[in-house]
């Protein structure tokens, strides 16, 4: 499970990353990415707040069923790249409608091949 502090709730904040953060395509998902950069409002002195990550998963990828299988997918393969992630980055995963019938190995596959053309050029 992914722990409340590593969560995106607020619709701002998903809108953030979407529209202002990178994005990298894969067959199966989509992945947004908004580091904290030079716009990070916190001092020198101050701790980063912690990396966050949202899911939107539509109708298109199957049933409620199918979906909520595919979400809890996205949130155990999430947990462990957070470390990954620089601090206080937004992420945002779309899942595509092919990610219904994808297995969670595919899924690993897409999410790591998103993650590290988005990480290129970001210090870890």
């Amino acid at each position: 499970m992914l722990s409340p502090d590593h969560r995106l709730r607020r619709r701002e904040d998903f809108a953030t990353a979407v529209r202002r953060g990178r994005r990298a395509g894969r067959p199966l998902l989509v992945v947004h990415l908004r580091t904290s950069g030079a716009t990070d409002p916190h001092g020198p002195g101050e701790e980063a707040p912690p990396t966050r990550a949202g899911f939107v998963v539509s109708k298109a990828v199957g049933s409620a069923v199918v979906r909520n299988r595919v979400k809890r997918r996205l949130r155990h393969l999430v947990r462990d790249r957070l470390s990954r992630l620089p601090a206080g980055s937004l992420v945002v995963v779309r899942a595509l409608p092919g990610a219904g019938d994808a297995g969670h190995e595919d899924l690993a596959r897409d999410l790591d091949a998103a993650l590290e053309r988005l990480l290129g050029g970001v210090g870890r």
